[in-house]
C-alpha cells in the first residue's frame, strides 16, 4: 500500500480526547478526526463541506508512534467574550473569523485545556480505496502547499517542522511506521529498541506480543461538529527497523 508519513513536532500539540464540561483532556496519539481536519484544511476544505470531510475520514487508515514523550501541561483559560474587540477572532489570509453568538458569546468563561509540550509524533496514513480522490500523493502535495495555515489539534499549535515526510510503499501501516526515521526536535534521537504506538486492529494479522486492544472515540461528526464513534485500535510497543535507526 501507499503510505503517507507525517511528523508532528511543535512546542505545543493537542490530541483532543472527549471533552467534559470545561475540561479538555488529550490522548497519547492523534485521532481520526484530528488528522482528517488537518488534511482537509491543507486541501482547502471548509467546515461547511461536511460530506467531503466525512468521506475523507471514512477512507483514512491511521497509525501513530511517539518518538519523544515531552511533558503534559494544563492551560487555565478565562475570557469575557462580551468585551470590545472579542467579537472577531483569528484571521486567515486577511479574512476575519467572527463569532456566531450563543452562550459562548458573552460573560466570563473558564476552561481547562491540556497540551503536549516538547512531544514528537510520527504518523502513517493510508486511504481505502487508494485510487479515489484525493489520493495519498495529493495529500502529500497539499501538506507542502496548504490552502490555509496548518495547526496540530488547536490553532495555537503551529508545526515546528515540515509535516510531510514523504510517501512510501509498505505491506502495512505498522511496517511503514517501524521503518520511518526517528527524530527529536531538530536533532536525531538516540536509537531506542521500542516506542509506544497505536495502529488499526486487524484480527487477520498476528499482533506484537506487547500490545493490547483498546476502544477509542476519535471520529468527528462534521455536520454536528461533535466527537462520535467507537473503533478498536491496538496499542503497544513498536520495534524500529534498521532503516529507522538511520
Amino acid at each position: 500500500m501507499r503510505v503517507l508519513l507525517m511528523r508532528f513536532a511543535a512546542p505545543l500539540m493537542s490530541f483532543g480526547a472527549v471533552r467534559v464540561d470545561a475540561r479538555g483532556p488529550i490522548n497519547d496519539h492523534p485521532g481520526l478526526g484530528l488528522v482528517t481536519g488537518l488534511l482537509g484544511n491543507a486541501l482547502g476544505y471548509d467546515h461547511a463541506e461536511a460530506d467531503r470531510l466525512t468521506r475523507l475520514q471514512e477512507r483514512l487508515r491511521l497509525a501513530s508512534r511517539c518518538d519523544q514523550t515531552g511533558e503534559q501541561h494544563q492551560d487555565y483559560q478565562t475570557v469575557d467574550l462580551g468585551l470590545p474587540g472579542m467579537a472577531e477572532g483569528w484571521t486567515t489570509r486577511g479574512a476575519v473569523e467572527g463569532r456566531k453568538g450563543g452562550s459562548a458569546s458573552e460573560g466570563t468563561h473558564i476552561r481547562f485545556r491540556q497540551f503536549h509540550a516538547g512531544r514528537v509524533q510520527t504518523v502513517a496514513v493510508a486511504l481505502a480505496p487508494a485510487d479515489e480522490a484525493p489520493t495519498v500523493d495529493e495529500l502529500a502535495a497539499a501538506l507542502d502547499a496548504p490552502a490555509r495555515p496548518l495547526f496540530i489539534g488547536r490553532k495555537p499549535c503551529l508545526p515546528a517542522t515540515r509535516l510531510n515526510l514523504g510517501v512510501v510503499t509498505a505491506d502495512t501501516l505498522l511496517a511503514a511506521l517501524a521503518a520511518a526515521p526517528r527524530w527529536s526536535h531538530g536533532r536525531s534521537a538516540d536509537p531506542a529498541a521500542v516506542l509506544n504506538a497505536w495502529w488499526p486492529e486487524d484480527p487477520t494479522v498476528t499482533p506484537p506480543v506487547h500490545s493490547r486492544v483498546e476502544a477509542v472515540v476519535d471520529e468527528r461528526d462534521w455536520r454536528g461538529q461533535v466527537v462520535v464513534g467507537r473503533r478498536l485500535v491496538r496499542s503497544g510497543h513498536l520495534t524500529l527497523t534498521e532503516a529507522a535507526h538511520g
